[in-house]
Order: C-alpha cells, then structure tokens, then sequence
C-alpha cells in the first residue's frame, strides 16, 4: 500500500515522539488492562521523553516505574501478559536486550507454542536503538535482526511519524509479543499522523513511501527519510522507488517483489551490521521470488562489522547515511 493512501483522512503534523505518545494514550484510554512499565517511564517521563506527561494523566498504577533489572522487569511483563493483562515495557536501550534475553527468548517468545497454542502473549516492548547521539558502543546498537530472527516474536521498525503511531497502537493490540524498534535519531522527525483513534499500521504490511520505475530501496528507520532525500535530488536522472518494510518480522515480501519486478534493481538499506542480518534477508527473498527481474546485483547499505564508536567524528565514519544510499543507486543505475 502507498504512504499517501493510508493518509486519506484526517491528519495532524506532529514529531515521532509526538505521536508514539500519543498512540500510547489512546491505547491507555481504550483499554484498562494497558499500562506501560520501564525504568523512569513515570515521573521522569522516559529517558527520551516519549512518555512525558502519561504518569500526571494515568497514574502509578498504569505508568509504573521499576528498579533497575531489564531481567525482572521483562519477567514480570511476560507473566503478566500470559494471565491477562497488555503491558507494555520500555526497554531504554536495544543493547540492553541481552541482560533480559532468557525472559525473551525461552519465555516470551516460546510460551505460546509450549503451551499448544493456549497462553497469548499481549506484552509490547518498545525500545531505541541506532547511532548518533555519541553513546558509545554499550548505548547505540541496532539488534532488530536478533529480535526478528526468533520464532514467536515480532519485530517493527517506524520509519515515519504516521507509521510509528499506526505500528505501536498495533503492537499493544496483538495478542503476540511485539518489538517496536524506535531509531532514536528520529523522534523530532515531523510528519502527518491520522488523528483517528482507530487508526493503526497492520503488522505485516510496508509501505511505499515513493513510486519511481529505475530502482526500488527498500529502507527502514532513520534511512527511510535519507533514502527520500536522495530519491529527490536523483529525480530527472534516476527514479527511485522508496519502500519502508515497518515490519521486519513478519515481512512482507509480497510488495518488495512486486517492486523490484517493475524496476529490475534493488538497494536494501538498515543500519544494522551487514553480516547475516536484515540486508541478506530481504535480499534473499527478492533472489528466490523475482531473480530473473533483476538486472544488476542488489546493493547494501548498512553498519560494517564493528561496534559503535565513542568519538564522533568515527561514528560519523561508520554510520550509514544517505550518501551511502546515493553511491549504492549509482552503482547499478
């Protein structure tokens, strides 16, 4: 489906950030077993600001604050979610998704099948993760390839303001676990959100951002917004069709065909490392399902194999960034 028709309606311009808080409180109002949990998701209104205001709105007993224990906390939730309520937990940061990941991978993801399909797991986990605000390697990772890679977990990655209220609303309505991966380079990113309290992105669905005919680029995050950019300034030269996945797990494969069926070459671009991850999923697929359609090798665009550096100017170095995109195009255009 196009980004222009799911904004058929009306719609307000408002930041990332506005309108993940914004589908949070709507999914607060809507339903009394939905409450958010994390370290200083209450007074102190998350470490990003995204929850700010939902304590003095909701209360203790809905915007609940825990101690510092990413294990119990993820715990907690997903008992919580297998005897009846939604919570959702706000993971500070992605890389602290390995101090929880027994909860994660021999819990949350495996109860439901452990139990023949008997136990539903409503828990959402929001969490940031990217470079570029010079966190260090410990603060700044992107893992959504680990996330998605697990059978029972689904994993979603906003790349606009619209689809980061439509995916999250989704997330807390799922009676599966959900990851929604928040890029934190994105939250003062501004664009228009439906206003309508009903609205949500269906887990599974992309979105084409841009239609074009030379290229398709298949982006995700922070990158989606570059990869526009870069259509833009490319457009009398080359057409670039820009697609967002926004589900990384389940993926829809279907559109990302479709599309590079019509324009015969591909860039896959995540600023996640390059080895065995997102890029060689998505280009794996296009390779199985529309190998004949390509006419030039499908193009990477990510993070090299290394961890996230502390000075700035090497982040700057190893970061993906939307001359990376444009130097991909060229190659096979």
């Amino acid at each position: 489906m196009t980004a222009q028709a799911e904004l058929e309606q009306e719609t307000e311009t408002m930041t990332v950030r506005e309108a993940i808080r914004q589908g949070l409180r709507e999914e607060l109002e809507r339903d009394e077993d939905v409450y958010l949990m994390g370290e200083d998701v209450g007074l102190f209104g998350g470490v990003l600001e995204v929850t700010g205001g939902l304590y003095e709105e909701f209360g203790e007993e809905r915007v609940r604050d825990t101690p510092i224990s990413e294990a119990g906390f993820m715990g907690a939730a997903t008992g919580a979610a297998a005897t009846g309520t939604r919570p959702v937990v706000e993971l500070m940061f992605s890389d602290f998704m390995g101090v929880s990941m027994e909860q994660i991978m021999n819990q949350m993801a495996k109860m439901h099948y452990m139990f023949g399909g008997k136990a539903e797991l409503p828990v959402t986990v929001r969490t940031t993760e990217g470079g570029g605000m010079g966190a260090a390697s410990q603060h700044s990772g992107t893992v959504h390839t680990w996330i998605a890679h697990f059978p029972g977990l689904k994993a979603v990655a906003p790349g606009t303001a619209a689809s980061a209220k439509g995916l999250t609303k989704a997330a807390i309505r799922s009676d599966d676990p959900v990851f929604v991966f928040e890029n934190k380079m994105i939250y003062e990113q501004s664009g228009e959100v439906p206003t309508d309290e009903d609205y949500t992105v269906p887990i599974g669905e992309a979105a084409v951002e841009r239609e074009g005919e030379d290229v398709t680029v298949v982006a995700t995050q922070r990158l989606v917004g570059e990869s526009l950019g870069v259509a833009d300034s490319l457009e009398g030269d080359v057409s670039v069709e820009v697609i967002d996945p926004r589900s990384l797990y389940p993926l829809d494969t279907d559109t990302i065909v479709e599309s590079v069926e019509k324009t015969g070459r591909l860039v896959v671009a995540d600023e996640s490392p390059l080895s065995y991850g997102t890029h060689a999923e998505i280009a794996t697929r296009v390779q199985e399902e529309a190998f004949f359609s390509l006419d030039a090798p499908i193009q990477r665009v990510g993070t090299p194999d290394t961890h996230m550096p502390f000075s700035p100017p090497l982040e700057q170095e190893v970061l993906p960034d939307d001359d990376d995109v444009r130097a991909a195009i060229e190659r096979i255009s």
